[in-house]
């Protein structure tokens, strides 16, 4: 396995965020039509035209090259990798986290958001990750070009920290 690269430096506005595993965590609550699972290999494909959709900068590359560089990661568990289901059986959001503790991506299809997905794959990473005996868990966002992201993060209680961590 590859080790894991360090993260492209910081853009403008861009911040490293940060949610202490405490006892004041609660449950997910999945919407209504809505189903998490746990990623599996077939996935894969689906999960990359998700991210390649909602974030549309094209980082990621074909889906050739992202899915080994993604596969190959030292920090990549596929258990860590959680999957929201709509009710025709869609890929509708994603949470793709590294074993460190931090979320590498986080993405809900367009047409499905404003249904509290985002923040029920959240308090899902964060209650699985206090399982695995975590203390906390990060994540980057920018600030201007994902305001609605960085809104929710805010409200889930997560804090900044310097970028190094």
């Amino acid at each position: 396995m590859r080790e894991n690269t360090t993260p492209r430096p910081p853009a403008a506005n861009d911040i490293r965020l940060r949610k202490l595993l405490d006892d004041t965590l609660t449950a997910p609550h999945w919407p209504e039509g809505f189903v998490m699972r746990a990623f599996e290999h077939r996935d894969a494909q689906a999960l990359h035209a998700l991210l390649e959709e909602v974030f549309d900068d094209g980082a990621d590359g074909p889906f050739d090259d992202w899915w080994p560089r993604i596969a190959g990661d030292a920090e990549f568990d596929p258990a860590l990798c959680f999957l929201v289901i709509d009710g025709k059986g869609l890929l509708a959001g994603a949470a793709l986290c590294w074993t460190s503790g931090f979320v590498k991506d986080l993405a809900v299809h367009s047409e499905s958001r404003r249904q509290g997905i985002g923040e029920a794959l959240m308090r899902h990473v964060f209650l699985t990750f206090r399982e695995r005996g975590a203390a906390y868990v990060d994540l980057k966002t920018n600030t201007v070009k994902n305001t609605a992201a960085f809104r929710l993060y805010e409200r889930l209680g997560m804090i900044p920290v310097d970028w190094e961590g």
